[in-house]
């Protein structure tokens, strides 16, 4: 008997919120993976969540378009999600207040970093033009990047991929990195995470600690302005 034609299967593909339930537990056994690893950067939440999804809809043959009717709820959730992050960074105000003079020069070089090695990692591998242009949101937020990539030419669906694997790679990569280079103190880990792997980082700098999850926020929230403002300023010098 194939899988499609047992009673359990029929219900599932009946009643698309079930996708919902799967995703939160493939979360929940994400999280206790972490946890058994000592919160290791590399087994990473959001990573692990997502590689198990991909796998059990490869094995099971369900179509993503039925997944996402089903699960499109956590997508709908981003939007406050990210709205929420306001009420950390208002608490912290003072202490933001104090840094905003390494703050700003700090998040203007991240910005202008993340534009110019995306424009010129495309050129020196001799990407097209529409290619070249979904490059340059790289670091933002999903949403942000959808829209600054089809205002400048690029393609939004292909934007938004590439910026969920450069959130993955930057959270599974960075803290080791910045383990490694000796960086502690948490308003520069969170700075980076948030500047490079956007809202994903923001997410695993709040498992370190409230002050990276702060620094995080910020450097997410200004590094989408300062993208989008550099990315057309740029991109009117170089095409």
């Amino acid at each position: 008997m194939n899988i499609e034609q047992l009673p359990f299967w029929v219900y599932l593909e009946r009643n698309p919120l079930i996708w919902l339930l799967v995703t939160l537990a493939a979360y929940v056994l994400a999280q206790s993976l972490y946890r058994r690893a000592r919160c290791s950067a590399w087994f990473n939440p959001v990573a692990t969540t997502v590689c198990l999804l991909v796998l059990f809809l490869s094995l099971t043959g369900v179509p993503y378009e039925d997944y996402f009717a089903g699960a499109q709820f956590i997508h709908v959730m981003l939007g406050p999600a990210v709205v929420c992050l306001a009420l950390p960074i208002w608490q912290n105000r003072r202490s933001l207040r104090r840094s905003l003079p390494a703050l700003l020069p700090a998040l203007l070089a991240g910005s202008l970093v993340s534009v110019l090695s995306a424009l010129g990692l495309a050129w020196l591998f001799g990407l097209d033009r529409s290619l070249l242009l979904t490059l340059v949101p790289k670091s933002v937020t999903a949403p942000v990047a959808m829209g600054i990539a089809q205002d400048i030419g690029g393609i939004p669906e292909l934007a938004a991929v590439i910026c969920a694997v450069t959130g993955i790679f930057g959270a599974v990569l960075a803290l080791p990195l910045m383990q490694r280079l000796r960086i502690r103190d948490r308003r520069a880990r969170g700075l980076a995470l948030g500047v490079n792997a956007h809202g994903i980082g923001t997410a695993a700098a709040f498992q370190q600690h409230s002050v990276t999850g702060v620094y995080s926020s910020i450097g997410m929230a200004i590094n989408a302005v300062l993208t989008a403002v550099l990315a057309g300023t740029l991109l009117m010098a170089w095409i």
